[in-house]
């Protein structure tokens, strides 16, 4: 691919990726390609044909979590069957919300009815105990909105009356397919819209959630229980769990202070919203007509064309439900023990660049300083895949003589239970969060470990047909972001056990906060796809690609072979991607990552070395006066 070196003088991004975009074409059913898209699709049809493979009995597995799961992907791939079952499947699931009269008849059905994968009023989450991370918690949320984002309903945002007619066409439709007459139809739409829009005021915004240690608002269950009157939360909670908890762990105080006035008196809206968000969730698994009316609306937030063909949306089925045991087989047959091994050296090669790094640091004071080693010192390290499968999914069977939807169900139902199951237990600080077959990486601040799935290490993020500055521009860089979540503004209030405590000192944590302040202002209104970005939503992100890039850069200049251009240039194509406008405008809204063009180009400007590698001068559109540019870590 042409790179036009002249031109990364005024845009970096453009200069390296600007003849792949004239070029590259989006999948009709998906929002965008390149960079990360490119890998996630390449590995999907390796593993589509592994599957296919398995089920035509080419190859045969002694793994018998695996074969599970090749029995979801043939229930899955049979459109045939479910095209004769219509649309029965699904009314039977209906059956127990449709015959609910009351909150009282409600609340005795309330586990078993979340536990099969139901909306909730409340939802609830296990998770490491933010102030005792070797101890699972229980956590309360809000449920999701109709909209992907609170500010969709702002009066201001022309988009969200859009959007709100697209998902009522589609969902009068799917009601129709199901056999509601046109006025019921509307009824049950018209008052799950108004359950909706009585949440809204009291949930938190996306900005407001990027904030996650604003979630640890812990209340006795006394407390926790007396947020309504129309429903008993602490029974809920005892049926979940088995017991009574001592306190439960409230995300979102605002929307639980507000709960017993969004119940009162709306029984019927609420009853109503059941049932819209159950077939709304649940009418893909039914005949191929509903699934491409069921994803109407979801398209056209991100832009996709069409729906994914009938194999693709089987496999992406089988994986999200198996998939640790999806991503163990990838990473075993397609990574292996030896690039396991290279790999996890070279992260330990980035933990030291960065306490280095932390050692040389010109404004924490020595108390901070020491902290923040420490915190490196206890970092735990998984690469590649990992080496234990949890119990789970040795308890998850398919009964290839029941439907997809009532399989769905029951398969959501053992992973909850067993989810639960976790409270009060010790934390397993070797579960992951992510398959090994998954083109990302991940820092867990309540773990204090950074995970490297086997999908991300390979080509433009690493190669050994790379060189080591290419290498340090992509892998590198994605290694050292993640390290540098545990210092970004989130990360940063979690000590080397994972516990939310703070182990800054006064004036280091103010200067931080100035940093970080610098930081949101030199992302905050940047425009993008017609609209700005948000830095505050965004800042933690950046603040970590800013680390990773000046970190991975530090490491690439102690190799003999250290070239700034490559090590540039290779940072530029990794974040390079096409996309439709409705999915960058959905990002923007949504997403705590910046556009992935500004990604590449404005941590570029903020290293003294890629003036020099581009002679970059005053006056150049990469130029950024030294007083601007923002380096934190």
């Amino acid at each position: 691919m042409t790179i036009d070196l002249a031109k990364a003088k005024d845009d970096l991004y453009e200069a390296v990726n600007g003849e792949w975009l004239k070029t590259a074409k989006i999948p009709a059913d998906r929002p965008a390609t390149g960079g990360f898209n490119s890998l996630v699709d390449d590995i999907d049809k390796t593993l589509m044909d592994d599957f296919d493979a398995f089920l035509n009995n080419q190859k045969n597995s002694s793994d018998a979590r695996f074969n599970e799961m090749i029995k979801l992907y043939g229930l899955a791939k049979d459109f045939k069957r479910r095209d004769q079952e219509g649309t029965a499947p699904l009314k039977k699931a209906l059956l127990p919300i449709e015959n609910l009269q009351s909150y009282a008849d409600y609340q005795a059905h309330w586990a078993e009815l979340m536990l099969n994968g139901v909306a909730s009023p409340v939802t609830f989450d296990i998770d490491a105990d933010m102030k005792n991370a070797q101890v699972y918690a229980l956590f309360a949320g809000a449920p999701s909105l109709i909209l992907p984002e609170k500010n969709y309903y702002d009066p201001k945002n022309p988009q969200g009356p859009q959007l709100m007619q697209l998902w009522t066409a589609m969902m009068t439709t799917l009601l129709a397919k199901l056999g509601y007459e046109t006025a019921a139809a509307q009824k049950l739409i018209e008052e799950a819209k108004r359950f909706d829009a009585l949440l809204v005021p009291h949930v938190k915004s996306a900005e407001e959630s990027a904030d996650y240690s604003r979630m640890y608002n812990p209340q006795t269950l006394a407390e926790f229980a007396g947020h309504t009157s129309q429903l008993n939360l602490a029974t809920v909670v005892e049926e979940l769990i088995g017991a009574k908890p001592e306190q439960v762990i409230v995300m979102e105080p605002r929307y639980l202070a507000a709960l017993d006035e969004i119940l009162a008196g709306h029984f019927e809206w609420f009853k109503s919203w059941l049932l819209v968000n159950e077939i709304s969730s649940m009418a893909g698994l039914l005949t191929d007509e509903l699934r491409e009316i069921s994803g109407r609306f979801s398209r056209a937030l991100s832009g996709a064309k069409q729906p994914a063909d009938q194999r693709k949306f089987a496999y992406r089925l089988a994986r999200g439900t198996f998939d640790q045991v999806v991503g163990d087989y990838y990473g075993k047959t397609y990574f292996g023990p030896q690039a396991k091994a290279d790999v996890h050296h070279m992260v330990e090669q980035m933990v030291k660049i960065y306490q280095q790094r932390l050692a040389q640091n010109d404004w924490l004071g020595e108390k901070t300083r020491a902290k923040a080693i420490l915190k490196l010192d206890r970092l735990g390290i998984q690469v590649g895949y990992p080496d234990q499968m949890p119990a789970l999914y040795d308890q998850l069977k398919v009964d290839e003589q029941a439907t997809l939807l009532e399989n769905m169900i029951q398969l959501g139902k053992t992973a909850a239970k067993e989810m639960f199951s976790r409270w009060n237990q010790p934390v397993d600080r070797l579960r992951w969060e992510m398959s090994a077959a998954t083109v990302n990486a991940y820092y867990h601040p309540f773990k204090n470990i950074i995970v490297f799935p086997a999908a991300i290490l390979q080509a433009p993020f690493y190669s050994l047909k790379q060189t080591s500055s290419e290498n340090y521009g992509g892998i590198g860089a994605v290694i050292a972001h993640e390290i540098s979540h545990a210092f970004d503004n989130n990360g940063a209030l979690f000590d080397e056990y994972g516990n939310l405590n703070n182990w800054w000192t006064e004036a280091d944590l103010a200067h931080f906060k100035q940093l970080a302040q610098k930081m949101i202002a030199e992302f905050d209104g940047l425009p993008f796809a017609g609209q700005k970005v948000n830095g505050k939503l965004t800042v933690s992100e950046n603040i970590a690609d800013a680390g990773g890039l000046s970190c991975a850069l530090a490491a690439a200049k102690e190799e003999d072979s250290f070239d700034a251009r490559q090590f540039f240039i290779n940072w530029a194509r990794i974040w390079r991607m096409k996309a439709t406008d409705q999915y960058m405008q959905l990002l923007l809204s949504i997403d705590v990552h910046s556009p992935n063009k500004l990604r590449a180009n404005v941590q570029a400007q903020n290293q003294a070395e890629f003036y020099q590698a581009f002679n970059v001068q005053a006056g150049d559109g990469m130029y950024l006066a030294p007083e601007k540019r923002v380096n934190i870590w």
